[in-house]
């Protein structure tokens, strides 16, 4: 690559010296790399004539497929620091589930539509022992979420949540736990029943480790219709604290003051050290970053 860079400047110099200054090298440096290419390709590629290095045929072919070349690799390697968000047209790929919808893409998107119109999002919850594939081959850019069994990865810690559990606002027992003013027991919670998604695993591990699988009376595949059944039903729902918080209207549902064993967990966004150069992964990163990291 150094012999075709050190050829391409000849060539449009018509100077061996001219081309050592502009690539940055020594005179007899240029001199000696241009014998080495005249010695590769068996052709003398330029003859002195009226004080400038004139191109033989070879060398004028040869420049007709070197000079773009080199153009194109010079700009790729220009651009490599530069990345305007505001002119990007890319895809960005997303591992996300439902919830984490919920609680990142209003401002994600918000984010993007002010600052890099042109960016489109795609989101796609992957199985969990896929995602670290889907990212090292760029089938996704970014993985976010709660994912302890995912390794191999960068990664950086963006927020913390716990899970909570969730009645409506009329629910008699969220009316005795305001009356009394106390934390609710393990007996309180067994006296409830429950829907939950299957796709959250934590929520189930959750309840069967206060053996309250057995009180599950529905298995949903999707989150979205959860808030309107617990609304219409004495019916409670585990889900992470923040989306209660920030997506359920509050004079319409309560959490209740209930202490769950090991609710606590950390959301985290994932990437490959193969993209970490890239500056539009960069600019991506920092994005994820300054919008959620607590």
């Amino acid at each position: 690559m150094n012999l075709l860079r050190l050829f391409e400047a000849v060539y449009r110099l018509g100077s061996v010296s001219r081309a050592a200054d502009a690539l940055g090298l020594s005179q007899p440096a240029a001199s000696q790399g241009l014998t080495r290419l005249r010695l590769a390709l068996g052709d003398a590629l330029f003859v002195r004539a009226n004080g400038r290095m004139r191109p033989t045929l070879r060398a004028e072919r040869l420049a007709s497929v070197v000079q773009p070349a080199v153009a194109a690799i010079e700009d790729v390697l220009r651009d490599e620091d530069a990345f305007d968000p505001s002119r990007s047209q890319m895809t960005v790929r997303l591992h996300l589930n439902d919830i984490g919808e919920a609680r990142l893409l209003p401002e994600l998107m918000e984010a993007l539509h002010r600052q890099a119109p042109g960016i489109r999002v795609h989101t796609t919850p992957l199985p969990h022992g896929e995602i670290t594939d889907a990212l090292e081959t760029g089938a996704i850019h970014f993985a976010l979420g709660f994912l302890p069994s995912v390794s191999g990865t960068e990664r950086v810690e963006l927020l913390r949540d716990r899970y909570a559990v969730v009645v409506r606002a009329g629910h008699p027992m969220a009316k005795a736990s305001k009356a009394s003013n106390v934390r609710m027991t393990i007996q309180d919670l067994r006296r409830l029943e429950y829907v939950a998604v299957r796709s959250h695993s934590e929520t189930f591990r959750i309840l069967q480790q206060l053996g309250l699988d057995g009180r599950l009376v529905l298995n949903s595949a999707h989150f979205l219709a959860l808030p309107a059944i617990i609304a219409r039903t004495d019916f409670a729902v585990v889900m992470p604290q923040a989306i209660a918080r920030r997506f359920i209207e509050p004079k319409r549902y309560v959490v209740l003051p209930a202490e769950l064993p090991r609710s606590a967990f950390t959301v985290s966004l994932h990437w490959s050290r193969r993209f970490e150069s890239d500056p539009a992964h960069h600019w991506m990163r920092n994005l994820f970053i300054g919008l959620f990291k607590d």
